[in-house]
């Protein structure tokens, strides 16, 4: 992710490629309650029409958990393992959690046993390594991360995901986790084969001596940023350098007996998936780069890479025409490639859009209600309806900071948040956030393997400021799963039209997030009137045959 305080940083059918000027005709909520706002409207979803097979919704530990998994009262742990991985349901039916399907580990790069030596100046921000010279191994390291990992398992999460921000300081260029040139990534000359061993033996040992299968493995996090600066652990990266990785990294996997696939992108943006970056051309055009058929440097051969190209939802999510054409730029691109699918792995509010949309007008300060759970929930529609993502993926899980980064937030009961290192190191009080709930409408009932399908009466770029809503199928369960996100000042009404099956009973249980309300169960209602509260998200589950 990059820095807070450093400003650098669908439908799958036709219809996608509307010009931009039809999507959205202002940048700021102009819905106001009229006659057509009372209007019952009629929601088409049509069964029969296919659209992208969905694989997981999840968040990263990093930085907090580490402290907090090795440091707080078990109690407390396991309550916030709960909120983000529980499948469960209380007496009453409501989710206890919001059942992420994917968790991120940071595998560490070795500046906390630097200390202040590493430049890194937030002891938070620091990771520990597993080695500090390739050939002896603690695997004590990392305890805290590799508790919520097995707490995340426990809970039924069903993959895991390693990614690293730089590579471990032994072997870099410059001996530290955060760079010193300015393109290439930070490393020795000659030590992509030892890079590549230490990351075949961290997850073999993860494996073997944790009991840890990690399912999916991303060296390279946001290669299009300098990194230069003492703020946090990272390094630039060429796509030359990517490609040469990967093609040293998966033969190593595979003499271990790993089953890991390696994922590549985790663009800053989309923009580096499918344009040139002035000054950044051999860090741009990464679809093309990697995957298309005619490249040189494809790595869609190697059995063990997996057909996916990943960026960050940062930056390209205000002004709302930004939003849209971005996404339908990336899912052309993505679907201009057989099979590639694309994936958001990233976001917390890194954009200034005003007071009119966030408390605080930006990312710093933060907010524990719904402006901004409806501020997420519509990216991730658009990124889903719009961009066609099947994987979406939030930054941290779990905050100890005054700002908009986390679906948990910690504090010591007196203060939003704090910089001192020893603020939360230990023990304090745990706010779960409307923004947790709201990407659990979509987490908790949308699991992979289910399929997003058509719905030919909502048009995904032009209801960015009104009703956004996807729709899913499990064939096997024959289950529904509809989730509207309500952004407007007014309760907009339904009548339910579905083609390609007759829904059970024509009735649909909702589940609402709202300002009073966290992902709460209701009663059944009729699907010839469904209400969708003014600024809600609303998950409406039922069967059909």
């Amino acid at each position: 992710m990059k820095l807070y305080k450093n400003n650098k940083v669908s439908l799958l059918c036709a219809g996608l490629l509307l010009a931009s000027s039809l999507f959205v005709s202002c940048d700021s909520d102009k819905n106001e309650n009229s006659d057509s706002d009372n209007a019952v409207a009629e929601l088409k979803i049509n069964l029969d029409a296919n659209l992208q097979t969905m694989e997981s919704f999840g968040a990263s530990d990093a930085w907090q958990c580490n402290f907090i998994g090795k440091n707080w009262p078990s109690d407390k742990k396991n309550k916030m393992a709960d909120l983000l991985f529980s499948n469960d349901l209380d007496a009453e039916g409501n989710p206890k959690g919001i059942g992420l399907s994917l968790w991120r580990f940071n595998l560490g790069s070795g500046s906390t046993e630097q200390g202040e030596a590493s430049d890194i100046g937030d002891e938070w921000r620091r990771t520990e390594c597993f080695t500090t010279n390739g050939v002896d191994y603690d695997m004590t390291k990392q305890a805290g991360q590799v508790w919520f990992m097995k707490a995340a398992k426990e809970r039924g999460v069903n993959k895991l995901l390693a990614f690293a921000n730089s590579a471990p300081v032994y072997l870099t260029q410059n001996g530290k986790a955060h760079a010193s040139i300015k393109e290439y990534y930070n490393l020795k000359e000659g030590k992509m084969s030892e890079l590549a061993d230490f990351w075949a033996t961290s997850l073999d040992k993860l494996k073997t001596e944790h009991g840890l299968t990690i399912d999916y493995v991303s060296p390279f996090n946001e290669p299009q940023y300098e990194w230069d600066g003492s703020g946090q652990e990272g390094s630039p990266a060429t796509n030359a350098n990517i490609y040469s990785f990967v093609n040293v990294l998966s033969p190593k996997l595979q003499s271990k007996g790993l089953s890991s696939q390696i994922v590549v992108g985790e663009g800053g943006s989309y923009e580096p998936l499918y344009k040139t970056i002035s000054g950044k051309e051999n860090r741009s055009n990464q679809i093309d780069y990697f995957f298309a058929a005619n490249s040189a440097k494809n790595i869609a051969g190697l059995s063990n890479v997996k057909k996916t190209i990943s960026a960050h939802s940062y930056w390209q999510a205000w002004p709302l025409r930004e939003l849209v054409n971005s996404r339908e730029l990336a899912a052309t691109r993505a679907q201009s490639i057989g099979g590639l699918s694309l994936w958001s792995t990233e976001y917390c509010v890194l954009e200034s859009p005003g007071t009119a949309e966030l408390p605080g007008g930006a990312g710093p300060g933060r907010d524990l209600g719904i402006s901004l759970a409806l501020w997420t929930a519509r990216i991730i529609s658009t990124d889903i309806a719009v961009g066609g993502v099947t994987s979406w993926q939030w930054w941290t899980a779990i905050s100890r900071g005054d700002y908009k980064d986390g679906l948990i937030h910690v504090d010591n009961g007196s203060s939003n948040g704090a910089g001192d290192a020893n603020y939360c190191k230990n023990d304090g009080f745990i706010r779960d956030s409307k923004t947790l709930w709201a990407l659990g409408n979509f987490s908790f009932f949308v699991k992979p393997g289910m399929i997003r399908v058509q719905i030919p009466s909502v048009d995904s770029a032009k209801a960015v400021n009104d009703v956004m809503v996807t729709a899913y199928k499990d064939v096997a369960a024959k289950k529904l799963v509809i989730v509207a996100v309500n952004i407007s000042k007014a309760a907009k009404t339904y009548k339910f039209n579905l083609s390609g099956g007759a829904l059970t009973d024509n009735k649909l249980t909702p589940y609402t997030t709202s300002e009073t309300l966290s992902l709460k169960k209701g009663t059944a209602v009729d699907a010839t009137n469904l209400e969708i509260p003014a600024r809600s998200v609303v998950t409406y589950v039922g069967t059909y045959k």
